[in-house]
């Protein structure tokens, strides 16, 4: 493992100081390229406008004249957190804009498999609806769209992920990364891309006459009226028609959450977004669900922070998909009955810890099994990449023991399981994980292109990604992907490697600060602070047998620390790499360093 410390701008950082920001967040910004404070304004006004976002106005016209017609409108979403929660969105905000009939529909993830299919899209036509929107799926289900135009159901497609070489033939397709698409997040998650189309439809509804002129705090307005000028909106406004305009920041805090559980990168505007979404939860102004989702997990939710989202709130929602029926996430975070809230937030707790009971006796077999791939002889080179099956792995956790065995071992990982679907017990489901400058999906698109008939189904990300191979094709896919691994990635991308933000000064070892950095919004593409330096280590000890507590010596000062699931002991003077915290000890909060890696 490899610690390495970020540059720094220094003329950045000083900008930065000088227009306000605190010293130590001014280092820690221009770190991560910003330069400018106004490039840290999150106001709703510095939201990238709908217009941007190719096919949001025609989904706006798309669903305006079907609320207008009355029609019934489905809601096909995914079943994982970004997949709930943008479900959750279209329900709220459809509702809000007027629509009188809408249901939603949420795969199985083990007998439907992920996103819109054919079966799906007849499901969706024996409801009597009339259009069917997907949320967080669909840009990749050609057959599935097929299906519903053929049952005489509209279709619109809001999806985030990767297109493949054909686009589905739906009515509307919203989706930054489908072809000249300008939109400048294309990281923005598939709950954000919902929330687009609706701040879309607004803007037509109002240029239709349906609402008052704008109250919103900031919120962009887009649409038909800022494409076709304001001067219709006007006239239906003056008209006095209306009725007063939705506010849809109320969705934010969902926003938010998905966006970061989902681990898209934080761009600008996804930082705004979850910043806007915080904001509120911070003031206790959110969904019923949310509230009682972080009641379960222990958490406080007037100190909320994006370390809840990814770690607390997001693994109870997608437990739901993994192990049960997504359908009760979906329902917490949509009830606005706090007692049937609390009563959901409960369920997915307790099927969250038998998700993490399942995971961990799936994790030490996964990890026995690559153990096995890398040679006792040192000189043997050992595989580039890492694929791991067992008759016995449960396919709702195949993606979290993917990502244990990829940060243990620094290799591109995909653990499979054996399809629980009637008639599919022949195929193995797998989920992947990778490591920086190795494109997942690309990779899989090579293995299909050298090995043809091997992979049945395959999409994802760069970074994460799935695929359905038969068993009997197991090996060959064990072995393609590790070639291609091996082709890509040389000795200095499979050295783990931790950057992080240099040395600590002592005089911000203080717990105020330490507030003020879990304050901010962190997350995948925006890292949280990690510092490194040369420590001298005091006494340590095994807490929970698995996790190694450590008295240190930071620059004279003593401070308490923890790297947990670690138990090997530190030498007496060791290079670590730390996260600041604040542990509670009788009522006395100190500094704390979680220690993430040492050089040894």
């Amino acid at each position: 493992m490899k610690i390495v410390a970020r540059t720094i701008p220094p003329r950045s950082a000083w900008m930065l100081e000088q227009a306000g920001v605190h010293p130590l967040l001014a280092r820690l910004y221009a770190a991560r390229g910003v330069q400018t404070r106004d490039e840290l304004d999150d106001g709703l006004a510095r939201l990238l406008a709908p217009e941007g976002l190719r096919g949001a106005r025609e989904a706006a016209l798309l669903l305006a004249d079907a609320i207008r017609d009355d029609k019934r409108l489905c809601i096909v979403a995914d079943y994982d957190c970004d997949g709930a929660t943008a479900c959750a969105v279209a329900l709220r905000g459809l509702r809000l804009l007027g629509a009188k009939h809408v249901s939603y529909l949420v795969p199985d993830r083990v007998v439907d498999g992920y996103g819109l299919t054919p079966p799906i899209a007849e499901r969706v036509a024996a409801t009597g609806a009339d259009v069917l929107i997907t949320v967080d799926n669909g840009i990749a289900s050609v057959e599935g769209v097929a299906a519903a135009k053929a049952r005489g159901l509209a279709v619109l497609v809001t999806d985030h992920h990767l297109p493949g070489p054909a686009l589905p033939a739906a009515d509307v397709l919203v989706n930054p990364n489908q072809p000249e698409c300008g939109f400048d997040s294309k990281s923005i998650a598939g709950v954000g891309v919902m929330f687009y189309v609706l701040l879309a439809l607004r803007a037509e509804l109002r240029s239709r006459g349906v609402f008052d002129p704008p109250t919103d705090a900031g919120l962009p307005q887009g649409g038909r009226a800022s494409l076709s000028g304001a001067g219709e909106a006007h006239e239906a406004a003056s008209r006095g028609a209306g009725r007063p305009q939705p506010k849809l920041d109320a969705l934010l805090p969902l926003v938010a959450l998905g966006t970061v559980a989902d681990v898209v990168r934080l761009d600008a505007n996804n930082r705004r977004l979850v910043a806007q979404g915080l904001r509120r939860i911070r003031a206790g102004v959110m969904p019923a669900g949310l509230a009682a989702l972080f009641k379960a997990a222990g958490r406080n939710s007037a100190a909320a922070t994006t370390f809840d989202f990814g770690f607390a709130l997001g693994p109870r929602i997608n437990a739901a998909g993994r192990l049960a029926d997504m359908t009760l996430g979906i329902e917490c975070l949509t009830t606005d009955d706090s007692a049937r809230a609390e009563e959901l937030a409960r369920l997915l707790d307790g099927i969250n810890r038998e998700r993490r009971d399942i995971e961990g006796d799936m994790r030490e077999q996964a990890l026995r099994l690559a153990e096995s791939l890398f040679d006792e002889d040192a000189s043997a080179t050992p595989p580039a990449a890492i694929s791991v099956f067992d008759g016995d792995f449960h396919e709702g956790v195949v993606g979290i023991v993917a990502s244990r065995i990829k940060d243990r071992y620094h290799r591109p990982t995909f653990v499979f399981a054996a399809s629980a679907a009637p008639g599919k017990e022949h195929e193995l489901k797998g989920s992947g994980r990778s490591i920086p400058g190795f494109h997942l999906r690309d990779a899989l698109d090579l293995v299909a292109k050298r090995h043809p008939g091997v992979l049945l189904r395959f999409g994802g990300h760069a970074m994460a990604a799935g695929c359905t191979v038969a068993q009997e094709h197991f090996e060959t896919f064990e072995r393609a992907l590790a070639h291609v691994a091996a082709e890509w990635l040389d000795t200095s991308a499979l050295t783990r490697r931790i950057d992080t933000d240099g040395p600590l000064a002592p005089e911000y070892l203080r717990v105020d600060l330490v507030d003020t950095l879990h304050r901010e919004v962190w997350g995948q593409g925006f890292a949280p602070p990690t510092f490194s330096e040369e420590v001298e280590v005091i006494s340590q000890r095994l807490v929970g047998e698995k996790h190694l507590a450590l008295k240190l010596r930071h620059k004279g000062q003593p401070v308490d620390g923890i790297w947990f699931g670690h138990t090997e002991p530190l030498p007496p003077r060791v290079v670590i790499a730390f996260r600041l915290d604040a542990d509670e000890w009788q009522g006395v909060r100190r500094v704390r360093f979680l220690v993430e890696g040492a050089e040894i």
